[in-house]
């Protein structure tokens, strides 16, 4: 679900308010339906930030600390001044809203906290927990290069009067710098980041749900020992890549993640990962999610020697075994067009799970009927080649067929073909190409498509419980979506290794907050997609209002000047800058108040005195 700004126009009035909106799927194609109108919050209502509150020490608001800027405070705020209207001017426009709630998000995550223990202060100009606040919320309002963040990105957002780190000194060398010093921590961060959001969340860790991804470089990568082709998930085979394994749990949010060569098998990294979760979090009894790619008969038995269960999916020709079981009629539906039963495992260790989708067989049969009727047509073109003479050669011949059957593979067994050389040719033709349809290929396709295998070696529950758990596995497919369009993790610009695991780590930071914020809206009724929320804070800006102005300074003895306090002698003229916050516009309101969030006025005043 996400949120959409809507405009109407009522007695001449523009009214903006939000609708939340979900996407679902029906015969015709993916659609869309409001879920519900919001508006102002009303005082029945809870907003999110309440929803934290039960976890968070029972406080009733933020801490001012959490969200808002230092305070300066200013003694000639109060002060009369004589101000020039003619000489007001805005200066200094800077993005405030955006990276505002990221900085909120970091020191909600307490990660301001722990990286000032984990890196005290020494030599630098600027620590090192605050470029690693700078890269982390970098990547998350507007993901890019560091040299990007120096040239344009931090020199118009306002961090620097919440960080206090001057633009001069964020440069590419000090963030370079704050990524090998925040390599250094990573499984603390995770450790911490893992206490952390359960205290949030009331997050559970029995079921973790895994799953691998690919992202490739730019360049050669010569000097890095894990870049290396292979299979990729981004249609980039020309570019050496390395391969990510991610541990989240059913809820998505993450627990942790490991970093491997890109020519990694799927199923080699699942004892690393296992054991690499256990030297962080304990050996316990969990229950592993992972699809097909992971599993093999070595990764099985791994894990149940270590007392672990799991729910996997299985490749296609281990369906075959369970035949005569896709023709009775003992299925259960779990949710509209699909269907699940439970089989028992040859062995009894282990149960399967057969599912049917409607929706998928609709798709599997359109793909065969396509793949059947090209590979049909690609035999005739054999054939007739082979008729005019053209084609001669039996060895080439097997070569188109093979080529044939390699392109329409989802075709491949639907005609037994026959390929002999003639023994007193008549004509041309040398050989003799025939082909009969197998009658085996089309009923095992029509009983099997939409069809797939689970298995599992839980024991006592039902196969609708189970068929859920493994579909939950989604939440780390969309864990890397967002990871590569939202926060553009591809292409990796890096070269060396240990900048390329620091590179992820930040990503992996900007994930945690995408994810935190996504928690934190849906108590507030406005869904789990954080990209709006996000643009519409990035229209909040800051700015300095300049004023020319002289301040009044009364009678040395206390009496009244002739005409009142305007006639008070003026003192000598300066620049006074107050740097504020623009006010939201009413759907920004709604937002704010949805999420009970306060937005500061004021960040600071700023005095010049100038010379007469």
């Amino acid at each position: 679900m996400f949120l959409r700004r809507c405009v109407r126009r009522k007695s001449g009035k523009r009214h903006t308010y939000w609708v939340l909106v979900e996407s679902f799927r029906t015969a015709k194609g993916s659609r869309q339906r409001i879920v519900a109108y919001l508006g102002e919050l009303k005082k029945s209502e809870k907003n999110g930030w309440a929803q934290f509150c039960r976890r968070l020490n029972k406080q009733q608001r933020p801490q001012p600390a959490l969200f808002d800027p230092p305070h300066y405070d200013d003694p000639t705020d109060d002060e009369p001044v004589l101000v020039k209207l003619k000489n007001i001017r805005l200066q200094r426009l800077r993005d405030f809203g955006d990276v505002w709630l990221a900085l909120g998000l970091w020191r909600l995550l307490g990660l301001d906290t722990l990286l000032a223990k984990l890196m005290p202060e020494g030599r630098e100009e600027v620590a090192w927990p605050l470029v690693a606040a700078i890269l982390t919320i970098a990547r998350f309002c507007e993901p890019a290069s560091e040299l990007h963040i120096e040239q344009t990105w931090y020199r118009r957002t306002a961090l620097e009067d919440l960080l206090g780190v001057p633009v001069e000194k964020v440069h590419t060398d000090r963030l370079y710098a704050g990524l090998d010093q925040l390599l250094l921590h990573k499984q603390a961060i995770e450790k911490h980041l893992k206490q952390r959001l359960g205290d949030l969340f009331d997050l559970k860790y029995d079921l973790l749900l895994y799953d691998i991804t690919s992202t490739y470089f730019e360049g050669e990568c010569l000097r890095n020992p894990m870049a290396k082709r292979g299979y990729s998930r981004d249609n980039r085979p020309d570019c050496p890549q390395v391969c990510i394994g991610l541990v989240v749990t059913d809820d998505g949010m993450p627990l942790g993640y490991e970093v491997f060569a890109g020519n990694a098998n799927d199923s080699t990294t699942v004892e690393t990962i296992v054991r690499a979760m256990e030297k962080k979090y304990g050996q316990a009894s969990r229950v592993w999610v992972m699809d097909r790619g992971m599993v093999s008969a070595a990764n099985l038995e791994f894990l149940r020697q270590r007392g672990g269960s799991y729910i996997v999916g299985t490749p296609k020709a281990l369906l075959r075994r369970f035949e005569q079981y896709l023709t009775d009629r003992d299925w259960h539906e779990v949710q509209a067009g699909v269907e699940v039963k439970l089989v028992p495992g040859p062995d009894g260790d282990e149960t399967f799970i057969l599912a049917r989708s409607a929706d998928r067989q609709k798709k599997e049969r359109a793909m065969h009927e396509r793949f059947f009727t090209r590979m049909e047509a690609g035999l005739a073109k054999l054939q007739a080649a082979a008729e005019s003479g053209r084609l001669r050669d039996e060895g080439t011949a097997h070569q188109r067929l093979g080529r044939l059957k390699e392109r329409y593979w989802r075709a491949g067994g639907a005609f037994a073909v026959k390929i002999a050389p003639i023994r007193k040719p008549a004509g041309k033709a040398q050989l003799s190409i025939t082909w009969t349809r197998n009658p085996r290929w089309s009923d095992w396709t029509a009983v099997s498509e939409g069809c797939y295998l689970l298995r599992t070696n839980l024991t006592g529950l039902d196969a609708a419980t189970l068929w859920k758990r493994y579909i939950q596995l989604s939440e780390a497919e969309w864990a890397f979506r967002i990871t590569k369009d939202e926060l553009e993790i591809r292409p990796i610009w890096h070269q060396r290794e240990q900048r390329v695991l620091a590179h992820i780590l930040v990503c992996f930071l900007a994930y945690v907050l995408w994810k935190t914020l996504a928690q934190w809206m849906r108590p507030a009724g406005l869904g789990d997609a954080p990209r709006m929320v996000i643009e519409e804070f990035a229209k909040i800006k800051s700015g300095d209002v300049v004023l020319k102005a002289r301040p009044l300074r009364s009678h040395p003895l206390g009496v009244r000047p002739l005409g009142g306090p305007s006639a008070a002698a003026p003192g000598p003229e300066r620049t006074i800058r107050l740097r504020c916050v623009t006010t939201p516009d009413e759907a920004q309101k709604a937002l704010l108040n949805r999420l009970g969030l306060t937005l500061p006025q004021r960040l600071r005043t700023v005095n010049e005195v100038e010379q007469m």
